[in-house]
């Protein structure tokens, strides 16, 4: 994180809390600086260090470790969540099709996949429902992210002993497009057309026209081609992850808080500053997309789902099974005409 950009951060904070003020105590002195707070706070999130383990450097106990990093989360969520941890509009989605397009994934909105965090001081009671694949407790994200590895959606708390259907079937990913508030997709691949975005996705997610999988045991070159591009591009998630997990390492190691509410502000404030990051280190290369420049592919849709036949319409298009079919067909040809065996 460069200085200027926790500048920022800690401007906006101490705006928004006065808790990271610098006050005098009843015997008139000075009590810690904003930046004592705010870097202890950040020591605990970067390194994954105990609450104690910054007293020396910050000249701070633990119990104000403590307090000024559940502050400083909340006021990173509150703060900057709404821009950070938006849902794509036009000009995004504009510039995740372009993306997209130049890949040889005309449609692709980004890649989904889940992880999981373990939760060290899970009650007992709650194991059984937490445990599951790795055997000790953990909590689940789903997120969705692009190739700049800005993470577009993050559903994060369900516990461990789900998979990523469930996760999935629990997610709002598609309440928007379910109510008609996406923004709509228009592409063409094969003269056929398409009207929804598509997010790339491993095996163990369902054949919906919302996803596009790869081809297990595939035969013939267009198929492996296929194949390769698709499961390289999906790595974009799995970069994010590791990213996310590099610039901090308290969500790399166990998760040592007690209630379920703080972790998910922890889990949720990484993120936000995660994507602060990515775009504040984004390539200064033309950032103007827009939907001229890019013809008809983005419309914005103002329509509402304010039936129940239309909502049940929707979802039954995004779980369509046979468009899924098509889509990975039409994608397999597309992929082998722009790049051929290579």
């Amino acid at each position: 994180m460069s200085r200027n950009l926790f500048n920022r951060i800690a401007e906006a904070a101490l705006e928004h809390n006065s808790y990271f003020k610098q006050k005098r105590n009843s015997a008139g002195a000075l009590g810690l600086h904003p930046l004592q707070k705010m870097t202890a706070a950040m020591r605990l999130l970067t390194y994954g260090y105990a609450a104690d383990a910054a007293d020396e450097y910050c000249r701070s106990g633990e119990s104000t470790n403590l307090a000024s990093c559940k502050k400083f989360v909340i006021a990173i969520c509150e703060v900057f969540g709404d821009q950070y941890l938006r849902s794509p509009n036009g000009e995004d989605t504009a510039r995740l099709l372009d993306i997209g397009e130049q890949r040889g994934f005309p449609g692709m909105l980004g890649c989904i996949d889940c992880m999981h965090w373990t939760w060290k001081n899970c009650p007992k009671k709650w194991h059984g429902m937490f445990k599951g694949h790795v055997n000790k407790p953990t909590m689940i994200l789903e997120a969705v992210a692009s190739k700049d590895l800005w993470i577009w959606h993050a559903f994060f708390g369900l516990p461990g002993s789900l998979n990523d259907i469930n996760v999935l079937q629990r997610s709002p990913l598609f309440a928007k497009l379910s109510e008609g508030q996406a923004p709509e997709v228009n592409y063409t691949i094969n003269g056929h057309p398409y009207t929804m975005g598509y997010y790339l996705a491993d095996g163990i997610y369902p054949p919906w026209a919302t996803f596009v999988k790869t081809i297990p045991s595939p035969e013939g070159r267009k198929k492996k081609h296929f194949a390769k591009r698709q499961e390289g591009a999906r790595k974009d998630v799995e970069r994010a992850f590791g990213v996310l997990q590099s610039r901090f390492a308290i969500v790399r190691g166990p998760a040592k808080g007690w209630k379920r509410k703080e972790i998910g502000d922890l889990m949720k404030a990484c993120i936000i500053m995660h994507n602060m990051i990515v775009d504040d280190e984004r390539d200064s290369g033309p950032r103007d997309y827009n939907y001229d420049s890019m013809g008809v592919k983005v419309v914005p849709s103002r329509s509402h789902a304010e039936q129940l036949s239309v909502f049940i319409q929707m979802n039954q298009r995004i779980t369509n099974r046979a468009f899924h079919s098509l889509l990975q067909d039409d994608l397999v040809e597309h992929i082998w005409q722009k790049f051929g065996d290579e």
